[in-house]
């Protein structure tokens, strides 16, 4: 129990931190602006591409692990949309729901955790999922939405490229192709810059909990949905035993990479419904 204490702690401090001092220093939250854009556009891009160009190129061609990982995050996505679709009829509703219930909070808490409680025989499946589940949000939650919200013809024809155009060139795409290519090639950044790249890295995830944590602050949960602790559930407990039960079936993994791919499975919405 200490040590799990003490893995979970620091994280949560942040988080602790971050609420503390939105509720002391209520700040406009439009002050959130920069640190946002820090964090997704300048902090986490570097930590997309330093676990994936350091993972070996052979190792990120691992199909059956991504099949397995990709498809329980897809099945859980699959599920809580249509749980609140049932419940609400409304597909953009039903989208965020799905991402709530199939997408964890693994930019923020993943790495660190996987890493800190199984070692460095973490990383590459931890790469893995980070670049597959990420992607699977960007993707997953806009065309779908888009496509069921607006079904006109013209909107099909003319609001396709603006759909996916700017996903395409998301920092998150451009950093995983970067990393995949230096992977490949078995290129490391200029030192200067790689030690550059390293301190935007390590620095991304204490910046996002302490957002997290202002965030809640600054926007006080005035009502519980009725399908929200389903959807918490689907997270917490029915997306892990997906994992679990699909890498299983598959079988032949290393238990690190199966510990892996549950606990990152096991980790918060990275959204909450409205």
């Amino acid at each position: 129990m200490v040590d799990v204490l003490n893995l979970a702690l620091p994280f949560f401090g942040l988080i602790l931190l971050g609420f503390a001092s939105g509720r002391l220093f209520p700040l406009p939250e439009r002050e959130l602006g920069w640190l946002n854009f820090f964090i997704f556009y300048i902090a986490l891009p570097p930590l997309f591409f330093q676990l994936i160009s350091r993972t070996p190129f052979e190792q990120l061609a691992n199909g059956r692990f991504v099949l397995a990982t990709a498809l329980s995050t897809a099945l859980a996505f699959a599920l809580s949309f249509l749980l609140c679709f049932w419940l609400r009829g409304k597909a953009s509703e039903a989208t965020i729901a799905g991402t709530v219930g199939g997408y964890a909070n693994i930019g923020y808490l993943g790495p660190g955790l996987t890493l800190a409680a199984l070692g460095s025989q973490a990383t590459v499946p931890t790469a893995l999922i980070f670049t597959f589940d990420s992607h699977f949000s960007v993707f997953g939650g806009a065309v779908p939405d888009g496509a069921l919200r607006r079904r006109e013809e013209e909107y099909r024809r003319n609001r396709a490229s603006s759909l996916l155009v700017p996903r395409l060139t998301h920092p998150f795409i451009i950093a995983t192709a970067l990393g995949v290519l230096a992977a490949w090639a078995h290129v490391r950044p200029p030192v200067a810059l790689d030690r550059m790249l390293e301190v935007l890295m390590n620095a991304a995830a204490p910046c996002a909990l302490f957002a997290l944590g202002v965030t809640v602050a600054l926007r006080p949960l005035k009502r519980v949905p009725p399908d929200v602790p389903a959807l918490v559930a689907i997270k917490l407990i029915v997306h892990p035993l997906i994992a679990w039960t699909l890498l299983s079936l598959i079988g032949n993994f290393d238990p690190v990479w199966v510990y892996t791919a549950v606990l990152m499975a096991s980790l918060r919405p990275r959204s909450t419904p409205s």
